[in-house]
């Protein structure tokens, strides 16, 4: 899988966060735990 398919995949999950409270994209979230898991982060 390659990293734009991968954002392509993350970036259709519905964000239902309220708005006003948003400080940083859903997919930027994800993606960034998706390279800690693949890194081996586990705390």
């Amino acid at each position: 899988m390659s990293i734009q398919s991968l954002l392509d995949y993350i970036s259709v999950t519905p964000d239902i966060r309220q708005q006003g409270k948003v400080k940083h994209k859903l997919s930027a979230i994800l993606f960034l735990t998706v390279c800690a898991v693949i890194a081996g982060a586990d705390e």
